[in-house]
């Protein structure tokens, strides 16, 4: 398979293009490593000023919380979990989604940093009849805009449509100010880490979500999703934060860290994840149904950004699917 001779997109990649030596129309339109530097400079200090001069709440004069942490257990969740305690000194509440498809080293994991940093912690498990139907029916069928495909596999972006709604249901819920995510740099460019939430594109994205899911579980996804009296509470008070892309990204001192704290490395997940069991199945789906790898895109997002080397890259996404994790996933969805 031809790739970009700087990243790992694969010529399989839809919109792809490479010009005579070999390197791809995304990384071509790459801004370089100044520009990147000072993006993060600037996103980083909107974030530390909203710290220092909250908007007023439209909800309650006083948040409950001051950040809501969508917690996986995996390194990047654990990693921004103890930025926002003891970089920032934020009063944080977890809520990890349960999709009965956690590592129980990650289970493990989430419950003991949840006592390390002296964290509240949730965890929210919808009904597993639900999940399976729509599970399944990601498999087959690809539920959402075409170019969702390139940044993840239609499970996955199942899964993280779901945590998007639940988590922000409960921070209207909670009068929490901060949404905080653990997206790599790679997942997410700089220029969302600071993202006030609009309540137009809130409808806008919920109904990308919601009417696809609704065709296939009907009206028991409902409670996941916000109803209207969700969007009059809904002000413009609330920012989606993930503070990996504005600060160092080094996956070596990330570990280092994290393992400080007690985290262990799960030893039942693939080379991309380090919380979920169903992501090698859904990998294996994504592979032999369009021909690159779901994680592509992310892996060399880190890559450009000088994250990560092409050779790691490769070895990411190149590494094989544990085929045990897999029938275990298939005979939980019954397939």
């Amino acid at each position: 398979m031809i790739r970009c001779t700087k990243c790992v997109l694969p010529e399989t990649f839809p919109s792809i293009k490479f010009d005579d030596d070999g390197v791809c129309n995304y990384c071509k339109s790459f801004k370089g490593q100044k520009r990147q530097e000072d993006l993060k400079t600037q996103y980083r200090q909107k974030f530390e000023s909203l710290l220092k001069n909250p908007a007023p709440s439209t909800l309650s004069p006083t948040p409950s919380y001051d950040v809501l942490m969508a917690y996986s257990g995996g390194k990047d969740s654990t990693y921004t979990l103890d930025i926002f305690k003891n970089n920032y000194k934020l009063n944080v509440l977890a809520i990890t989604f349960d999709h009965g498809f956690l590592s129980p080293f990650a289970i493990e994991n989430i419950k003991l940093l949840a006592d390390k940093l002296s964290i509240d912690h949730i965890t929210f498990k919808p009904r597993h009849d639900v999940l399976k139907k729509i599970f399944t029916a990601s498999i087959s069928n690809n539920l959402y805009a075409k170019k969702s495909l390139e940044r993840a596999s239609t499970i996955c972006s199942s899964c993280m449509g779901l945590v998007k709604s639940i988590t922000l249901k409960l921070a209207i819920e909670k009068n929490i100010p901060f949404i905080g995510y653990g997206w790599s740099p790679g997942q997410a460019p700089v220029q969302s880490s600071v993202m006030k939430v609009n309540v137009g594109f809130i409808r806008s994205s919920q109904k990308s979500f919601f009417d696809p899911l609704f065709k296939i579980a009907g009206d028991d996804i409902k409670p996941y999703f916000l109803n209207e009296s969700d969007f009059e509470k809904l002000g413009s008070d609330i920012h989606n934060i993930h503070p990996l892309a504005f600060l160092e990204y080094n996956e070596e001192k990330i570990y280092k860290r994290i393992q400080e704290l007690g985290w262990e490395q799960p030893k039942d997940t693939d080379s991309n994840s380090s919380n979920c069991l169903l992501n090698s199945f859904a990998n294996q789906v994504h592979i032999n149904k369009y021909g690159f790898h779901p994680y592509a895109f992310e892996v060399s997002g880190l890559i450009r950004t000088g994250a990560m080397t092409r050779e790691e890259g490769i070895e990411k996404i190149g590494a094989t699917q544990d085929e045990n994790i897999i029938k275990q996933v298939k005979e939980k969805l019954e397939i």
